[in-house]
């Protein structure tokens, strides 16, 4: 194996040691919360220690970086690999080469002020706009998409996935502000689709690594 075969296992690598697990325990402090405060609403006592939710909120948004660090892991190993090094990008077409540079900035500075934000607005607007870089960086040339395949590919299950993830971290506190309990009903159903999501993006994982597997290169 060559350094971008090697590179090639870093993505799903942080995948499988990382975010699955991540996402377990995230379902197991959602599942208790609900519990608890089911518990609560019938006037019963709960065995659930009060600092479940607390907990949930704390690995939901480590989740949340989780996920979105290894898709733009995954779009950075694409871009570097087949896009800069095979194509030269940066002598060929330098203004393409730095504004896709720029934007991972850009994109990742928009995560660290989502994290930051507390007004609604700014919340709004960071999701926006690191939603907006994850999709613009997505779709450079050199990323791998099953355009023809949409609906079983990899790429856009995490994509789908990190905006999902993106929306559920932005709406946190209005989920404890709410008390007609629309925002955390959204809340459900925003990760309720995302967990569909991780499992497609288990299975089209596999798939896309058994088909790069099974690839040999042509003699030279």
């Amino acid at each position: 194996m060559d350094a971008q075969a090697w590179a090639a296992l870093i993505h799903p690598a942080i995948a499988v040691l990382f975010v699955f697990p991540l996402l377990g325990i995230v379902i197991n402090f959602a599942l208790q919360t609900r519990q608890r405060r089911l518990a609560q609403a019938a006037g019963e006592k709960s065995k659930i220690p009060p600092m479940v939710g607390r907990e949930h909120l704390q690995m939901g948004r480590w989740l949340t970086g989780g996920v979105v660090g290894v898709s733009l892991l995954a779009i950075a190993y694409s871009l570097l690999f087949k896009n800069f090094i095979k194509n030269q990008l940066l002598q060929t077409n330098p203004w393409q080469g730095w504004f896709i540079i720029i934007l991972f900035i850009f994109t990742i500075a928009s995560l660290i002020f989502l994290y930051r934000a507390r007004q609604k607005l700014w919340r709004v607007i960071f999701v926006t706009l690191t939603s907006m870089g994850l999709i613009i960086l997505g779709f450079q040339e050199g990323v791998f998409r099953r355009d023809n395949e949409w609906y079983m590919s990899h790429f856009y299950y995490g994509i789908t996935a990190s905006i999902l993830m993106l929306i559920s971290l932005a709406i946190v506190q209005e989920i404890y502000q709410d008390r007609s309990l629309k925002w955390r009903k959204a809340h459900i159903i925003l990760n309720s689709l995302a967990s569909l999501l991780f499992v497609g993006q288990g299975l089209t994982g596999v798939r896309d690594l058994f088909e790069i597997g099974l690839y040999t290169p042509p003699p030279q």
